[in-house]
C-alpha cells in the first residue's frame, strides 16, 4: 500500500473496523486497549480496511465452528483475527502484484482541508503544553522534551500555510518522526512504577493470545501497546494525521 493510500484511509480505518467487529461480535462493548494496539499494528503495516474485514469474516467463521463458538461464547478480541487478517492481506498483495496504482494522487490532497489541519496542529500543540505544565513540578527534563515537541508542532504550521498543495505524505513523515522522538522521551522519562504497571496490564491483556501469535507479532504489539499507555498516562496527544478523524 502506498503512502497516498494510507492517507486516504486515515478518516475511517479505526471506526470502520471497530464498528464491523462489534457488529459481528454482537456485543455493545468498547474495544480493549489490546484491540486498539492491534489496529495500529495493522495500519502501520499498510493492511487495507478491505483485507481486515475479510480476515475478520474468516476468523468469525472459524470461531463459529469451534467448540467455544458452538457453545455460544462470544469472540472477545481482535487477537483471534490476527492470522486470518494477515492471510487476507497477503492474498490482496498477491492479487495486486503487477497492477498499476488505483488511487489518484490528486485525491490525497483533498483528504484534509487546511482549516482541519490547522485546527489539528494547534489542538495538539495546546495539549502538549498542558501535559508539559503538569509534568513541570515532578519531571522537569521530561516536561522540557514535551514542551519542545509542542513548539516544533507549531513551527510545522508553516507547511500547512504555504501556498500550493499541502504535501500530506511529507507532513505525515515529519509527524511520524516527531511522534517517535516523543515516544522515546516518554519511555526514558517514565518512572519505574509507570512502566511496570503498563507492562503488567499488557501481560494480562496478551496472556490468552500469546500462543496464537508469532514472536514478531507479539513484539510489535507490545511496542504499540506500551506506546499507547504512555501517551495516555502523560496525557500526550498522538500526532499522526491518522488521528485527525
Amino acid at each position: 500500500m502506498t503512502g497516498v493510500e494510507r492517507t486516504l484511509n486515515y478518516f475511517n480505518y479505526y471506526t470502520e473496523i471497530e464498528e464491523y467487529f462489534l457488529k459481528k461480535r454482537g456485543a455493545h462493548l468498547l474495544v480493549s486497549p489490546l484491540d486498539w494496539a492491534i489496529l495500529e499494528t495493522w495500519q502501520k503495516a499498510g493492511i487495507s480496511v478491505a483485507a481486515v474485514l475479510r480476515g475478520i469474516d474468516r476468523a468469525f467463521e472459524s470461531w463459529q465452528r469451534s467448540r467455544r463458538g458452538a457453545a455460544g461464547r462470544a469472540m472477545k478480541s481482535l487477537a483471534y483475527c490476527v492470522d486470518a487478517v494477515l492471510d487476507a492481506a497477503e492474498e490482496e498483495r498477491e492479487t495486486a502484484a503487477g497492477t498499476g496504482p488505483t488511487v489518484r494522487k490528486a485525491a490525497a490532497s483533498e483528504a484534509f482541508s487546511r482549516e482541519e489541519l490547522r485546527a489539528y496542529f494547534r489542538k495538539n500543540a495546546d495539549k502538549l503544553a498542558q501535559a508539559a505544565a503538569k509534568l513541570s513540578s515532578g519531571s522537569g527534563e521530561l516536561a522540557t522534551r514535551v514542551s519542545e515537541t509542542g513548539k516544533r508542532l507549531e513551527e510545522m504550521l508553516t507547511l500547512v500555510e504555504a501556498p500550493g498543495e499541502v504535501d500530506l505524505e511529507d507532513l505525515e513523515r515529519r509527524l511520524t518522526v516527531l511522534e517517535e522522538k516523543l515516544t522515546a522521551a516518554l519511555t526514558a522519562g517514565a518512572s519505574e512504577e509507570v512502566l511496570l504497571e503498563a507492562r503488567r496490564e499488557m501481560d494480562r491483556q496478551l496472556a490468552p493470545y500469546r500462543r496464537k501469535m508469532t514472536a514478531e507479532q507479539i513484539a510489535q504489539l507490545e511496542r504499540q501497546y506500551l506506546q499507547k499507555r504512555l501517551f495516555e498516562t502523560y496525557e500526550a496527544p498522538r500526532l499522526s494525521l491518522f488521528y485527525l478523524a
